[in-house]
């Protein structure tokens, strides 16, 4: 049976099974459950991004979803590394999911703010609470945890009254802490941006069983990697954003990475309108391949034009994503 075929078990197909970063509670099972059809997939929580990528690669899960960027606090560095060099080219992105994203500080038991002076989160979310933690937590030091989640967990567990976290009411109310204060990020408007991976060989049409099929009526949108030698070069990264402006295809999203090798050698992300099969994505995806090292399309899906948050998705996908973990 190959790793990439819903397992069948008494006749009947297993659910695909979705890796995410966990425990239950997080912000990642929160899109994964908006994302998909009531029912039709198996969460499965694993401690770090990394994890839930090397475990799509090895066949332990179907589908994964990560955190991409945040609007508040921008990339996150280890998804991009993970699909641009660790990973590719066996994965593919076929599709996105943009999360609401309201934190909350959670303890274990009632405390007010001036008693707390350890705050633990997710590394991502203290740029997006800056304003809340120096203005009203400033004596508390923050701490990182592998997810929101286990940073609520962990706190509650030990039930120190003066440590809090950062996390999400969902998993306040999983694990039994108390919500000290809702809503502690910088804007209402924060949202987060999830990718769906597949395996190359499967992803397409595993995408179009379990994610929402309303995704299907927005636009198409591509991701891709470059880089090369020429970057050392003047003119050469306009030469390259060139293919796509002389063809009048619209870039959303550009930004530089290092490629991890030495000072001053970087990889380019770039996300655009469209898709390969267009005559003029494909035309562009040419040139610049013959002025690039390298060119990897990460994937091209059906663009996220809306927003989703808690309370979006079925109850009976919430309830059982959260029974996991």
């Amino acid at each position: 049976m190959s790793p990439s075929t819903p397992a069948e078990a008494d006749g009947e197909r297993r659910r695909p099974r979705v890796g995410y970063l966990g425990p239950a509670g997080t912000f990642s099972e929160e899109a994964l459950l908006a994302g998909v059809l009531a029912d039709s997939v198996d969460p499965v929580p694993v401690r770090t991004i990394y994890e839930a990528i090397l475990a799509l690669r090895r066949g332990e899960v179907e589908l994964a979803i990560v955190p991409i960027e945040n609007s508040l606090d921008g990339s996150l560095s280890v998804t991009l590394d993970l699909l641009a060099q660790d990973l590719q080219p066996s994965l593919q992105i076929v599709g996105e999911q943009l999360l609401s994203v309201s934190h909350s500080l959670i303890a274990a038991q009632p405390v007010e703010l001036a008693a707390i002076d350890t705050v633990s989160t997710h590394p991502q979310v203290p740029g997006q609470c800056e304003r809340f933690l120096r203005g009203e937590l400033a004596q508390a030091r923050v701490l990182a945890a592998s997810s929101t989640a286990e940073a609520v967990r962990a706190v509650v567990e030990a039930g120190r009254p003066n440590e809090a976290a950062l996390g999400t009411v969902l998993a306040a109310e999983i694990y039994g802490g108390v919500v000290v204060r809702e809503g502690v990020q910088d804007r209402d408007d924060n949202e987060t941006r999830f990718a769906w991976v597949a395996r190359d060989d499967d992803g397409d049409a595993l995408g179009a069983s379990v994610l929402r099929p309303e995704r299907e009526r927005e636009p198409w949108k591509t991701s891709l990697v470059f880089w090369g030698p020429g970057a050392d070069s003047p003119g050469w990264l306009v030469r390259c954003l060139d293919e796509f402006s002389r063809r009048a295809i619209n870039l959303t999203k550009i930004e530089s990475r290092p490629k991890r090798e030495r000072m001053g050698h970087y990889m380019f992300f770039v996300d655009l309108q469209g898709s390969p099969r267009d005559a003029a994505v494909a035309e562009a995806l040419d040139g610049l391949r013959a002025i690039c090292e390298e060119v990897r399309v990460l994937g091209y899906y059906h663009a996220a034009t809306a927003r989703v948050g808690r309370g979006d998705s079925d109850d009976s996908a919430v309830h059982c994503g959260a029974s996991d973990g």
